[in-house]
């Protein structure tokens, strides 16, 4: 069949001809219609991810997909055994999850990966206290934190802080009805003051945090400051640091509970079981994610996109 191959951590992929998938006995295997060239798929591939283990060359990468079965059902499907991905004519993972009716199966594709980071934490913390509240989001600008934002609206939070460097993506947040601030601050200062002056209104509840970094240590300081609300804080990223310094007086003086948020602390199943409730919200379009196809014999293209879209591989 024809996939996209990585030969090795520092060559992009190409399409070439790849040995069929495993598929146990009385299954088939599944015939791709996307899927999805998120972050996390460059990084295992390249081993820069923190969930990598030994990787063993050539290989098919690829986490998730909207697929196609034999009877011509279309689902939501992922987590192949390596060597293969998903980035291939015809596929085998553990779970399917039928994708609704009329949905647009490429946004499915694209958005799944990046949208369930921060559903699975706006869920659960709703699921914990009965209501969201205020929810801050840190890389609201970014695909992940864009999803988040949509999510928490979606789920009914009183109000949605969109913190973000990109003004185009931060105007789109805020017609969807977030209250925005700008990152693009020098220095620890000034990103305090940002942060300081979007939650005077109100302290949030929830915290999602996609940087890390410089941007955590000043929300930790803009926290301290603050009431003695309960928070939640979920670390999800790192895009602006793999450290910060994190104060015990913060821990020591408010009720706060700081966490991580990705593979290892949240399970393939905990992760299937919110699936269709995500699908349910790209298909109404209550969350929307821009996306771009590349054929299966452009997939080299697509490695090298980027933008504001996501790279989605589709058969030829």
């Amino acid at each position: 069949m024809r996939a996209a191959v990585v030969t090795a951590p520092d060559v992009p992929p190409a399409c070439a001809d790849f040995p069929e998938p495993t598929v146990p006995p009385g299954h088939e295997p599944l015939h791709l219609v996307g899927a999805g060239l998120h972050n996390i798929v460059r990084g295992v591939v390249t081993g820069r991810h923190y969930s990598r283990g030994q990787m063993t060359y050539p290989l098919v990468p690829g986490i998730d997909a909207v697929a196609r079965t034999g009877d011509g059902r279309l689902v939501y499907t992922g987590y192949a055994r390596p060597p293969f991905g998903t980035m291939a004519e015809r596929l085998f993972a553990p779970f399917q999850v039928e994708v609704p009716a009329g949905a647009d199966l490429l946004a499915i594709a694209a958005g799944m990966n990046p949208g369930l980071s921060g559903w699975m934490v706006l869920a659960a913390r709703r699921k914990e206290v009965g209501a969201l509240g205020t929810v801050l989001v840190l890389g609201a600008t970014g695909m992940s934190g864009s999803l988040a934002v949509q999510g928490a609206l979606a789920l009914g939070a009183e109000r949605v802080i969109a913190a973000g460097r990109d003004p185009v993506a931060l105007e789109r947040l805020r017609g969807a009805g977030a209250t925005t601030v700008s990152l693009a601050q020098d220095g620890p200062d000034g990103l305090e003051k940002a942060l300081a002056a979007a939650v005077a209104e109100a302290q949030p509840g929830l915290v999602l945090d996609y940087l890390w970094g410089p941007v955590a240590e000043a929300a930790f300081a803009v926290l301290g400051r603050g009431s003695e609300a309960d928070t939640a804080y979920a670390q999800i990223g790192s895009l602006a640091g793999p450290e910060a310094s994190l104060p015990a007086d913060l821990l020591r003086g408010r009720r706060i509970r700081i966490t991580g948020s990705g593979i290892g602390s949240v399970s393939p199943e905990e992760m299937l079981a919110e699936a269709p409730e995500v699908m349910a919200r790209f298909a109404d379009g209550s969350m929307q994610v821009p996306y771009t196809a590349f054929p299966l014999s452009r997939v080299g293209e697509a490695w090298a996109h980027t933008g504001r879209s996501r790279a989605v591989v589709v058969p030829d």
